[in-house]
């Protein structure tokens, strides 16, 4: 066989194989999953305890806020069907279905659309480029998203989302917040790594991972029905309960359970460290 013989034969499964490999090994993120909760399961399904903020880089605004906090306050009307945003519903309780638009000629990806059962938000990841509004645009609970394939990994930002919460025990998020996430695929498990920047509420980037497993249950229950309803009879119109500064009974209580010191317990960037424990050590006496 010749040279150019030779090279002809090449030539077309190199072809194909070009053509069946996706550019740059993105990975398909399509399909539904259910979420796993091993990681963090105290505070992502019973609930975090009042004052419970070790290890979460608040600043003292964020302090003061969740210390006025009295859950008490979700029974208001306002509050008992308030959504999570983007940068906390993936840690509760969840089904969660992806997929693909497409544009129908070309079959360029234009965006990557997810369904997120609790609170039944649909949430659009923008795949064509485009730029993210003013920061005047009305905000939502899911934000604006544009992505990114990084390899295999979706890299997401988002900006635009409402003022919400870190933690269900106090602990507030602003509205002024960039979400980023990275969803990587391995088999039939996908992991969500979740970066937060408040400038508002955080003095270093929070960051929390949550993971997810392929599922085939068709009877999936994909509603989540809420209604407002009287929940504390004869409350005067216009009462929020919350704790005025130095009344909350309940500061030292998750630090006296636990025999932590209380100044663990109210958060801070500096608890986030192993050196943390040095500076306890060295402050106590002899």
């Amino acid at each position: 066989m010749t040279e150019r013989g030779k090279r002809g034969t090449w030539g077309v499964p190199l072809l194909l194989l070009a053509w069946l490999v996706p550019a740059g090994a993105q990975s398909d993120l399509t399909g539904v999953y259910g979420a796993r909760y091993s990681e963090d399961y105290a505070e992502r399904i019973p609930g975090p305890a009042l004052a419970d903020f070790l290890g979460l880089p608040m600043n003292d605004a964020a302090r003061q806020w969740a210390l006025s906090w009295d859950p008490a306050r979700y029974t208001l009307p306002e509050h008992q069907c308030q959504v999570h945003t983007a940068a906390y519903i993936y840690r509760g309780p969840l089904q969660l279905r992806i997929w693909e638009e497409r544009d129908p000629a070309s079959q360029e990806l234009i965006a990557i659309k997810q369904y997120i059962s609790t609170y039944e938000q649909e949430r659009t990841i923008w795949m064509d480029g485009r730029e993210h509004p003013s920061p005047n645009a009305p905000h939502t609970w899911m934000g604006f998203s544009t992505g990114e394939w990084n390899g295999p990994t979706l890299t997401v930002t988002t900006t635009h989302i409402k003022q919400g919460w870190h933690r269900r025990n106090g602990f507030p998020s602003g509205d002024r917040l960039t979400l980023r996430e990275h969803f990587f695929r391995h088999g039939d498990y996908l992991t969500h790594v979740n970066v937060v920047d408040d400038p508002d509420y955080l003095s270093e980037p929070l960051i929390k991972t949550n993971n997810f497993v392929l599922t085939t249950n068709a009877s999936a229950n994909w509603l989540w029905p809420c209604e407002y309803v009287v929940e504390v009879d004869g409350r005067a119109q216009g009462v929020v309960p919350h704790y005025l500064p130095g009344e909350n009974p309940f500061v030292e209580e998750f630090a006296r359970r636990h025999g932590l010191p209380l100044e663990a317990t109210l958060g801070g960037p500096e608890t986030m460290y192993p050196e943390f424990m040095e500076s306890l050590r060295d402050a106590r006496p002899d």
